[in-house]
């Protein structure tokens, strides 16, 4: 398949008329960590862990020194996906529907797959689970993972392959990566981007035993700026799961080799935020959920070995919101849609080939914190000025010896807090509040959609299984003034066929339920006791405070209801209650019947 080339930038120039067109475009490989701090590999100076597959991306390619993420999970992916500040587009949250990019939006998927090439994703997508939300309306053919956030089952887990949800068997990043190397194998003729957003190492603590083996009794000896705070089994076990992510990504990596892809294949490897917990990273404050430089500060590390010179370091700062702009540049794919990216090509960098890099200024946002780092100085959300060249661990603030600065950048968050939400002094803070937006129903494209407690609204005396979101379920189901609420907007107006995800006590047994839209009803009777134990087999260390304990959930057939279009409130309520409660609900299934 044979291009025009036109160079990305005019200080690529020479470099590209010597190179000329690509003759066969490039396959694209992109690993995301799931909070990994920048501290978590060998590359880094770690001496605790070993992470030679990941490193050698950096070894044959090129490490941004200083490349920056969002402070926590689904932000970080919804700019790495469009080049553009999640603020922009829905994104305010990492739970209860507060994740998804608005359609409006446009993804590198898309720019990929309207070139030609196969896509897939492999992972944890965080960024919406219905269609058109889904990660098969927004560029992917296929996708096998889990759409939602932290996922609470990590060995032989349930996840969604294409549209259903199916259990599997064995380690979650195993599994995911095994579905990975076969998208690989399948479309090796090429060319292929392959997105494999890992699920490591975000709690539950939960690591192989082989991996676990070799951390369970070591002795930390490189520790976090804040070593009070630091738990030195949740360092273990974050570094074991790096080490099983690692022997993954070597997985891969031997496998583009195998099939003779490796050299025309750009590989990229970065995490979407700082560490899940107190551990060493290189002295720097912050950790995930912290918009101090400990909290975003990533590895990326980028390789093409046929073009891209290997073995340098840019030390210009950079971030995910720049990797689309950059891909697209590489592979001489267009990017599609036409909204302003907030993200720039950094292929002169990659190519060392700009003479000038014009100065830059990088801004984060979480939980209506905002800061700006430039290349020199971080203006922290409370207005603090930092140098952070001469103070990288943020310990003194300069605002009085530079003054100017301080104004200049202070200026330039109050401008950008104004393009972002309209205002300068108060960004909301959604938290676990369900978002606003309706959960979109019907598609014929897409006809089964998955509705998940995470999603709902619980009403009453009902309870979600923990505190958050989640992989959390409905639980505290005891009268007939509770209920489960759901804002859909239905597309298309039918029948729809609906099953209840459940568990009941035995004793419970009898309950009959209404689910009702718009002012169709059905009604069911749960006519079987379903009681399992939760499980045992999912936790190294104990799970934390705030994270559901899962168990096996069973299908409860409730019938088939006529839902009309448009926006409405799905609720289920009970009826009739002969025993102590009713039921747990993990999630309803809506297929919209032919």
């Amino acid at each position: 398949m044979q291009k025009k080339f036109t160079p990305p930038l005019l200080g690529c120039l020479v470099f590209f008329a010597s190179l000329g067109a690509i003759a066969t475009p490039p396959n694209v490989v992109v690993f995301l960590a799931d909070d990994a701090g920048w501290g978590d590999y060998s590359f880094s100076g770690n001496t605790q862990t070993a992470t030679p597959h990941i490193d050698s991306i950096a070894q044959r390619g090129v490490s941004f020194d200083r490349f920056f993420v969002s402070p926590v999970c689904s932000p970080t992916r919804a700019e790495f996906l469009t080049g553009r500040y999640h603020s922009r587009m829905g994104v305010t949250g990492t739970s209860a529907a507060q994740e998804r990019i608005d359609l409006s939006e446009s993804t590198l998927a898309e720019a990929f797959q309207a070139a030609g090439y196969a896509t897939g994703a492999f992972g944890k997508w965080h960024n919406g689970s219905q269609w058109p939300y889904h990660p098969l309306a927004r560029g992917f053919d296929q996708y096998f993972g889990h759409p939602a956030g932290h996922w609470g089952e990590y060995f032989d887990p349930l996840l969604e392959d294409n549209g259903r949800m199916v259990r599997t068997e064995g380690y979650i990043v195993d599994v995911c990566t095994d579905r990975a190397l076969n998208f690989i194998e399948e479309n090796a003729d090429g060319p292929f981007f392959c997105y494999v957003p890992f699920t490591t190492p975000h709690s539950p603590w939960a690591a192989p035993e082989s991996d676990w083996a070799r951390f369970k009794d070591m002795p930390i000896t490189q520790r976090s700026y804040n070593t009070m705070r630091e738990v030195d089994d949740h360092t273990r076990c974050a570094w074991a799961m790096v080490e099983n992510q690692d022997m993954n990504v070597g997985r891969v990596l031997a496998k583009l080799d195998e099939l003779g892809v490796d050299d025309n294949t750009i590989v990229v490897y970065f995490s979407d935020n700082g560490p899940n917990s107190y551990r060493w990273n290189g002295g720097m404050k912050g950790r995930k959920g912290s918009t101090d430089e400990g909290g975003m500060r990533s590895v990326c590390y980028i390789r093409w070995p046929s073009t891209i010179p290997a073995g340098h370091t840019i030390t210009q700062i950079s971030g995910a919101i720049d990797l689309l702009p950059t891909l697209t540049a590489l592979a001489e794919v267009t990017r599609v849609g036409d909204k302003p990216l907030d993200g720039r090509d950094l292929t002169p960098l990659l190519m060392q080939e700009a003479a000038e890099w014009p100065g830059h200024q990088h801004f984060s946002t979480w939980k209506g914190r905002v800061t700006v780092r430039t290349q020199t100085h971080r203006l922290d959300d409370d207005g603090n000025l930092y140098d952070m060249i001469a103070d990288p661990g943020q310990t003194t603030p300069v605002n009085a010896a530079q003054p100017q600065i301080a104004a200049e950048l202070q200026g330039a968050v109050d401008g950008w807090r104004r393009a972002m939400f309209g205002q300068t002094k108060t960004i909301p803070n959604l938290g676990q509040t369900v978002d606003a937006r309706p959960i979109t129903v019907g598609y014929r494209e897409f006809p089964v959609t998955l509705i998940p407690a995470r999603d709902g609204e619980a009403r009453g005396g009902v309870e979600r299984s923990a505190r958050a979101p989640n992989s959390s379920y409905f639980v505290n189901w005891t009268s007939k003034d509770d209920s489960m609420v759901w804002l859909l907007d239905v597309n298309t107006a039918g029948r729809y066929n609906v099953m209840v995800e459940y568990t009941c006590k035995l004793p419970d047994v009898g309950s009959t339920v209404e689910l009702s839209f718009k002012g169709a009803r059905l009604a069911g009777t749960v006519d079987q006791g379903w009681d399992p134990p939760l499980y045992t087999n999912q936790d190294t260390l104990p799970r934390p405070t705030g994270e559901s304990q899962m168990k096996e959930f069973r299908a409860l057939e409730l019938g088939q209801i006529d839902l009309a279009s448009g926006v409405g409130e799905l609720v289920l309520r009970a009826t009739d209650i002969p025993g102590d409660s009713v039921m747990d609900v993990r999630r309803i299934t809506l297929t919209l019947l032919p």
